[in-house]
């Protein structure tokens, strides 16, 4: 497998373990963005700096309330105390948040962590950026867990 395919069969792997435990919480979940694209369309996205690169993966509701997910996930030669996210993604997803607003962008993380675009951005202004400039860091500390933000499951079972 190329590195690409890689990281399409982790990302899509953790695409679909956000998709459970949205569901879980009670939320409907629905794929968008890349990932329902035919083959020719990301393709030709691919040689784009189109945002649509970056739509969020998946859109989700719960009653009125409606959110969108960017599901991040990293190879496991990759695990640190940070969240690389790729400065483009980052541009996309504050342009997204603007241009959508209220509804959210959460990026999830593998393990199931939760960060806006907007305090990505705040975390890593004021921070050294990866010397190729192509990604953003932020300390995993920073994150919220899932159930915080998404609602407690134990809400739920009760």
């Amino acid at each position: 497998m190329t590195h690409w395919q890689d990281r399409k069969a982790i990302g899509d792997a953790h695409e679909q373990r956000v998709t459970r435990a949205l569901r879980a919480h009670g939320w409907t979940v629905h794929g968008c963005g890349q990932g329902v694209y035919p083959p020719a369309i990301r393709r030709a996205l691919a040689h784009t700096d189109s945002a649509l690169r970056y739509f969020p993966d998946l859109i989700a509701a719960r009653g009125d309330e409606v959110v969108t997910i960017d599901a991040k996930d990293r190879m496991p030669s990759t695990h640190t105390d940070r969240y690389a996210i790729s400065t483009a993604t980052l541009h996309a997803g504050l342009l997204f948040t603007g241009a959508h607003a209220p509804t959210p962008l959460y990026y999830v993380f593998g393990d199931l962590n939760v960060l806006t675009p907007s305090e990505v951005q705040h975390y890593t202004a004021h921070a050294r950026v990866h010397r190729s400039g192509a990604w953003v860091l932020v300390a995993t500390h920073r994150a919220h867990p899932f159930d915080e933000v998404f609602g407690d499951f134990s809400a739920l079972a009760a």
